[in-house]
């Protein structure tokens, strides 16, 4: 989904929590600046609840939490809180707060051309570049996906020991391993009841 900056005075985050509870729409916030999220298309819903149902079952019992884009994630050492489409968390110290979570594990968004970008007041933030850079400072994070909403294919960034990033390319006919969760499923789970025009 994309973020589209609205023109409201700066908030301190304090001022944006309380701002947004009443809002009927979500809204994320970037140093400062409000960005109300767009919906999605069928299939952007379609293929995110696919991915969260099979991550929601797998996790059951575990003690982590498998949240859907209602959840914020705050951004380590930032002033920003924005709302990836799926998003896991294991760490005892997100069980203590309802605003957001801090130490995500793993981050999933799905992807379309149109939805790929948004302006911040400093820079254009997307989930193939900045965006990604912004979510790596979160220390906890491990993996971070994408998910193409117009064919069959899955791009993972996995941190690796020594604090690098690899990136694995799922298609069509793959079995996807997220090791952040240990789960493993085949591509074409998270893409069920989809069908792509020729």
């Amino acid at each position: 989904m994309i973020a589209l900056k609205e023109h409201f005075p700066k908030f301190t985050p304090e001022e944006y929590f309380a701002w947004e509870e009443k809002q009927l729409e979500r809204h994320e916030y970037i140093d400062g600046e409000v960005y109300a999220m767009s919906g999605g298309t069928i299939d952007h819903g379609d293929i995110a609840g696919n991915f969260l149902a099979l991550l929601k079952t797998h996790l059951r019992g575990s003690g982590c939490k498998t949240l859907n884009s209602d959840c914020r994630v705050s951004i380590v050492g930032a002033t920003k809180y924005v709302y990836p489409d799926i998003s896991v968390t294991c760490d005892d110290r997100d069980k203590t707060t309802n605003q957001y979570i801090t130490y995500p594990c793993l981050i999933i968004e799905v992807l379309s051309p149109s939805t790929e970008a948004y302006e911040s007041p400093s820079e254009t933030l997307c989930e193939r570049g900045n965006k990604f850079k912004m979510y790596r400072r979160n220390p906890s994070l491990q993996e971070y996906v994408l998910v193409s909403v117009d064919a069959i294919e899955i791009e993972l960034f996995r941190k690796t020991e020594t604090g690098d990033w690899r990136i694995i390319n799922y298609q069509k006919g793959d079995a996807i391993e997220l090791k952040s969760v240990n789960f493993n499923c085949q591509i074409e789970q998270v893409y069920e009841d989809i069908v792509f025009n020729e």
